[in-house]
């Protein structure tokens, strides 16, 4: 690295070594050596933003020269925020999106993205470099330029299932970007405010409403067994009949120990005389009428046989457990 001020150097060390060319001329760098540098030793990353080397920027320096380019009232927004906020389910397109407020507007320069927004975010999150929109408002505008329904159902969801953004939060913010993310991100929020812990069971509770014998499943409920313990929660449940459908998935619940925990909580709940039925995320997408007809059948099993003494309580996705 060319010999650099002392305050250029403390700069870089918290900007992960990428820095904008109005940075380093106010910090007393010359455009001269600017212009030398920049190409050579260092790699122009986006208009006058440098990596301060010549190697392939990571994922992180990539979002700092972004911010960088994007101006100061920038913020990560989008799936690129709402992966940093931990929703796995957001698509990485390549891009890196920002959003910047008006008089600012809509830009792109190699892999980064600008919007202009009207909507003050109180909650904008900052992580070192990084400026993040809030995790409910990136939830919302992952979901409403995701690709498909599904996966905007699995975002959203998934966001408030894992406790990153609250389901208010969510919902205020698909109220007030409503003009720009549509029925999409509607949908997503009804799903996420049913209960379902995951798209597969959004997709389960929506073929249940389709049968003439099935009553409404409650989501996620919690179980206490006739002697006192505690049992799985399962991810459907018809309350009358003391019937459990468990949507088994490796994605949902993990590999090797967890998944066999997964699988052998079942006998558990057969053991505390529920009935229970397995599906799985493929059957309800491919198979549905098969599906269906499965838990028709099971829930006349159920009904026949006396109910056991298995206490359940409702969860409510707004106010959470509801006795």
């Amino acid at each position: 690295m060319p010999e650099l001020p002392p305050q250029v150097l403390d700069l870089l060390a918290r900007q992960d070594g990428v820095v904008s060319r109005s940075q380093l001329l106010a910090h007393g760098v010359s455009v001269e050596a600017w212009r030398w540098n920049a190409g050579r030793g260092w790699r122009v990353v986006l208009p006058r933003v440098v990596l301060t080397s010549r190697a392939e920027p990571t994922v992180r320096q990539r979002h700092v020269a972004a911010l960088l380019w994007a101006g100061p009232t920038s913020v990560l927004a989008g799936p690129t925020a709402a992966r940093l906020h931990g929703i796995t389910s957001a698509e990485d397109d390549g891009t890196v999106h920002l959003l910047v407020p008006r008089p600012g507007s809509d830009r792109t320069a190699g892999f980064a993205a600008v919007r202009r927004t009207v909507l003050h975010d109180p909650d904008v999150v900052v992580r070192g470099p990084l400026r993040m929109s809030s995790r409910a408002r990136s939830a919302v505008d992952a979901a409403a330029v995701a690709a498909s329904p599904d996966t905007a159902v699995a975002l959203v969801v998934e966001a408030v299932q894992k406790g990153i953004a609250r389901l208010d939060d969510v919902a205020e913010w698909a109220y007030r970007t409503r003009a720009a993310s549509g029925g999409q991100v509607d949908a997503a929020v009804t799903a996420a405010a049913s209960g379902a812990w995951s798209r597969p069971e959004h997709s389960l509770a929506v073929l249940v409403r389709t049968s003439d014998v099935l009553p409404e499943p409650w989501l996620n409920p919690g179980l206490v067994s006739a002697t006192g313990s505690r049992l799985v929660s399962p991810d459907a449940w018809f309350d009358d009949v003391a019937m459990a459908v468990m949507v088994h998935s490796r994605r949902f619940h993990g590999q090797g120990d967890e998944w066999d925990a997964t699988v052998e909580s079942d006998a558990t709940s057969t053991a505390a005389g529920i009935v229970v039925v397995g599906v799985t995320p493929r059957s309800i997408d491919r198979t549905p009428e098969a599906v269906l007809g499965r838990l028709e059948a099971a829930y006349a099993v159920a009904a026949a046989r006396p109910r056991p003494a298995v206490r359940a309580t409702r969860r409510d996705p707004w106010m959470g457990w509801v006795a």
